[in-house]
């Protein structure tokens, strides 16, 4: 009995990463739902906070050293199984080339890593919501917005 009432409480932590640089946003190719393209990230480990879990996760997948700027959004993916709390922040570059993971980590595949014009985000698989969120530079920053769709991810 103890074990299904813990059963309920499980789900997962998911963190995205945004970069963008000359208004060009860090993309990697990777099969994430339906889109073939999709933001950095990844599940936050057990033991490390949130910004620890999306500087390893941008480490591992594309070879840059970034630290967090701020928080972007919170959302809920609560259809998933596990739910999935999802985190996407706002990141500055440190050091660091654009490279291809080696994919010892991936349980996903990366098969391109590349930073695409803001504008051809939709060309990327993107929402058009998303799109101009990112156009705009994400102008409700730091607010929790539901269910994940409500930023067109």
């Amino acid at each position: 009995m103890e074990g299904c009432l813990m059963d309920r409480y499980e789900f997962r932590v998911r963190v995205t990463g945004v970069l963008i640089e000359k208004e060009r946003i860090l993309l990697v190719k990777q099969q994430v739902g339906d889109r073939g393209w999709s933001l950095p990230g990844g599940k936050a480990e057990a033991g490390e906070t949130l910004e620890q879990a999306i500087i390893r996760e941008l480490a591992e997948e594309t070879g840059l050293n970034v630290q967090v700027e701020k928080l972007l959004y919170l959302c809920d993916l609560p259809e998933a199984r596990p739910p999935i709390l999802h985190v996407t922040f706002l990141l500055r570059k440190l050091s660091g080339e654009l490279r291809m993971p080696t994919g010892e980590f991936e349980t996903t595949p990366i098969a391109d890593v590349r930073m695409v014009p803001v504008a051809e985000l939709e060309l990327y698989g993107f929402s058009r919501k998303f799109a101009e969120l990112a156009a705009s530079r994400f102008p409700d920053a730091g607010t929790y917005r539901g269910h994940k769709s409500a930023i067109g991810l």
